[in-house]
Order: structure tokens, then sequence, then C-alpha cells
């Protein structure tokens, strides 16, 4: 069945899925604490292989988002709905982080723009527990636009987590259709915010590609976010994860994500990640490595 506007899926595109003891422990212990993680949510390709490695995205703020981007899966919350703030929910990831052994995390969430703070709060609770489980472990954040509210971006950046990353997910020109809501110009804003409030923070933004996108809208896009003060770039294949989502324009082929890299690599990024199934957080322990060598 095509699934993605008439394309069908090309020979690079086969990620295998794994069923192991391990992601049956992982999903054990996520569901025993009530916590969800982006890789379930927003159905990504990658899940049984970070699973089977004891890897996991945390999700925090709920599960339902108040954007309704056209790409991601995750559950939108109805006009009006009150969503819940679960207060002990920083508490039940640092447990998480102790039972699965990581060593590097990531938190990630959904978009709360019924919140003053958009969440930020919630982001600085999670941070503070997992340091006092272990300030050996390495935290990377993965937060929305707080709407530009800089002082929810400075509170983050405060709690000093080793990566701050925030995706501007696409070219400009498609912002409309795929992330409404959405500011091309407040994401770059963002970045270049906690570049200039911390420069000893790792900054690090991600897109896809396969929207419809042309080379040159990513040659500046990569352009735009090092300018801001990006350190690091993760570049990946759109894949459509519902009927419901926009369709697939293109499968780009692996040498195209070589000239992405390559351009990157020009532009001095410390670290680069494209190839079909690279996501933000995927082999995001490796991204910090890199960058702190």
């Amino acid at each position: 069945m095509k699934r993605n506007g008439g394309l069908r899926k090309p020979q690079w595109l086969s990620k295998k899925i794994v069923y192991s003891e391990e992601r049956r422990e992982v999903n054990s212990i996520l569901a025993h604490l009530g916590l969800h993680t982006v890789c379930k949510n927003a159905r990504c390709p990658n899940l049984s292989e970070c699973y089977s490695h004891r890897r996991a995205t945390f999700l925090i703020l709920g599960n339902r988002c108040t954007r309704s981007c056209t790409f991601c899966s995750v559950e939108k919350a109805g006009i009006g709905v009150h969503l819940s703030l679960d207060e002990e929910e920083a508490t039940k990831i640092a447990e998480a982080v102790k039972a699965l052994g990581l060593r590097y995390v990531v938190i990630t969430s959904v978009t709360r723009d019924d919140l003053p703070d958009g969440g930020a709060g919630q982001f600085v609770r999670t941070l503070e527990k997992i340091r006092e489980l272990d300030r050996g472990i390495k935290v990377e954040v993965l937060t929305p636009d707080f709407m530009g509210n800089e002082s929810a971006i400075r509170a983050v950046a405060k709690a000093r987590p080793d990566v701050y990353n925030h995706n501007v997910e696409t070219v400009p020109r498609l912002y409309e259709r795929v992330r409404p809501g959405a500011d091309y110009q407040r994401s770059l804003g963002l970045i270049a915010f906690v570049r200039r409030y911390d420069p000893a923070i790792f900054l690090k933004s991600g897109l896809m590609v396969g929207l419809g996108e042309s080379e040159d809208e990513v040659f500046d896009v990569l352009k735009d976010l090092r300018s801001a003060g990006c350190d690091a770039v993760t570049i990946g294949q759109y894949l459509r994860p519902g009927h419901w989502n926009i369709p697939v324009s293109e499968y780009v082929p692996p040498e195209q994500f070589d000239r992405y890299r390559a351009i990157a690599q020009e532009l001095g990024y410390r670290y680069i990640a494209a190839g079909p199934y690279v996501r933000s957080s995927y082999m995001a322990h490796e991204g910090y490595r890199d960058l702190s060598e």
C-alpha cells in the first residue's frame, strides 16, 4: 500500500525492527512509571534499535501538543481542552534514568502554549532531578520555541544543560504548510539568544528533508543556523508516520545527504549527522562526544 503521495520507499529505506528483551524491559519501566517517549508517541522508526540499547528520549509535559504540525503524529489537544501537568514527572524520569543506567539523557516535550512559561519550569525541574541523581550524567534538552519568551528560554539555559537543542524542522518557505503556529525567525532567535546567554552550552538544531524543499533552501538553513551559533546539526528523511500526516514529497538519496554533510563541514559545524534515518536525538550521545572532544 502506498501511503506517501504515491511514492514507494526505495531500497535504502529498510530499517529492521528488533524485538528484544531489552526493548521489553524499557517498555516495562516506562509503563510502570507512567512516562512518555518521543520514540513511541512520534512513531520514530529507530524505536526498536534504541530501546534494544536501553536508550529512550523522554517526552515531558504530557503527551498532547497544543500545536498542529502536519508532520508529527503526537496527539493534538483540542481547542479549550484542559491539559494537566504531572508534578511528579521529573522525579519519575530520574527513576527511569537510574533503572536504565543512562549516562546521557535526552529530554524533549510537547509544545504547551497553554502554560505561562511554555513548560520551561518542567525542563528545569527534570534537569535538577537528574543532576541530584548523579552530576556526571550528561543532559541534552530539545525544547519548543516557548513562543519566543526570553524568560522561559533563559530559565532552561540557566539550568546548564550540556546540549541545548531546538529544531527548525524545515525550510522557511514550508513553515505554513508543515509547522503552522511556528516561526522560522523565532526559532533562529532562540538559538542566538542561548548562544549570547551562555557561550559554553553546545547548541544543536535539526531539519527534515523530503518535504518539497530545494537543495539551495537547505544550504541557506544550514548557513542561518551556523550564523545563529549552532555547533551541531542533524538532517534526516521525513517519513510519514500516519495517513493523516503530510505526504512525503521525495525520498532523498544517500548521496544528497553526503552533499549536505559536506556543506555543513565547510560551514564549520563541529558535529553533523545526515542520513535517511537520522533523527534529532538518534545517537545523541555520540554527537556530544564529538562536540566535547
